[in-house]
């Protein structure tokens, strides 16, 4: 038997930078597979997000002596059915507040044009500062295109989004058990197997947890934050606690867009600019208390997850896949969490208290 000379610290080195490249290299070519596949690979990511959440109810009709594609089909329709009458409840008032969309324009850039002197400041500082370091700006041409051809393009697109999305869902639920038992027989020695169990059980008990209780609070902030602006006199109130409730599933960018429609609603609805701050500060005193009360003490008992990485999981998947990846960023991060748990168990990204 030969011995081999220990290497050296230049090989060491070497051979982790090495290790290193591949990985990167490997995550790489990940994100770009991820984002040219995304009209197939976010419906589907997305069904199995949703299908996390419902196998839970699926698995209690299953105990009642449902087959399990029985009970993942009333799961299915009942869930389809709450997102129609959702869509039918609310498309009235949306219809009414786009065909407004002009006048709230026009308002916009009347309360603009009353600040138009604290501006022309601004506009004179920066013409000094230009004539100083004597850049004179540049112009960008923006080619517009005709709506409707984008959306006869985009219609066919989304419509087969829709029906995988949809078929996914179903067909997740329904097979989600063989699908465990057929990965589990890939795996080769008693060890592996008994880890990737694991994974699967963690992942199921951390992504369903999360999003159902996320989607208890946000129903509650809904319903709250349509009595607070009802009471502050804000029309279609329930319109936009729905619209409130929804957005909050996407952490951080959701509240800013909900703040922005909310604005815009009160520039509408009152006279003054003072007025039109009432509709996002009352629903901003709302997030606030849920934010900082109502989530924590509810996930602070299921979940712990660091704030810096679920801001840069928001904004990677929202670069990745659009609003379709705003919603799966964090149960894409607890996948992640528990299967690096399960490699490394002294890993605590991620605590759930059982």
């Amino acid at each position: 038997m030969v011995r081999l000379p220990p290497k050296s610290g230049v090989e060491v080195g070497l051979s982790r930078a090495a290790q290193v490249s591949l990985i990167f290299l490997g995550l790489l070519g990940l994100t770009f597979a991820l984002h040219a596949g995304k009209y197939i690979l976010a419906p589907v990511s997305l069904a199995i997000v949703v299908g996390l959440m419902l196998g839970p109810l699926a698995g209690r009709l299953e105990r009642l002596g449902m087959s399990s594609w029985l009970s993942s089909a009333l799961v299915f329709l009942l869930f389809i059915f709450a997102v129609l009458a959702l869509a039918v409840a609310l498309s009235g008032p949306l219809a009414f507040w786009i065909g407004q969309a002009p006048e709230i324009w026009e308002e916009l850039q009347f309360q603009l044009y009353q600040l138009r002197q604290p501006m022309a400041a601004i506009t004179g500082l920066r013409d000094e500062l230009r004539s100083i370091t004597g850049n004179t700006g540049f112009t960008v041409a923006v080619e517009e295109g005709s709506p409707v051809e984008d959306m006869a393009y985009l219609a066919p697109a989304i419509l087969g989004q829709v029906l995988l999305f949809m078929a996914s869902l179903y067909f997740y639920v329904a097979t989600r058990h063989q699908t465990r038992a057929a990965v589990l027989s890939l795996c080769i020695g008693r060890r592996l197997r008994w880890r990737v169990a694991h994974v699967f059980r963690d992942v199921e008990w951390l992504v369903s947890r999360y999003l159902l209780s996320i989607a208890l609070i946000n129903a509650g902030l809904g319903v709250v934050v349509s009595l607070a602006l009802w009471a502050a006199g804000v029309p279609s109130p329930a319109l936009w606690g729905a619209l409130a409730g929804l957005l909050n599933f996407i952490m951080y960018v959701g509240p800013a867009i909900m703040v922005a429609i909310l604005f815009a609603i009160g520039l509408a609805t009152f006279d003054t600019l003072g007025g039109a701050l009432i509709p996002p500060l009352v629903y901003l005193s709302v997030n606030l208390i849920e934010g900082q009360a109502i989530t924590p003490a509810v996930l602070g008992r299921t979940l712990t997850l660091n704030p810096f990485l679920v801001l840069v999981a928001l904004a990677f998947w929202i670069w990745l896949w659009g609003p379709v990846g705003g919603f799966i960023a964090i149960p894409a991060l607890l996948i992640v969490f528990a299967i690096v748990r399960n490699i490394l168990p002294g890993a605590d990204l991620v605590t759930p208290v059982r």
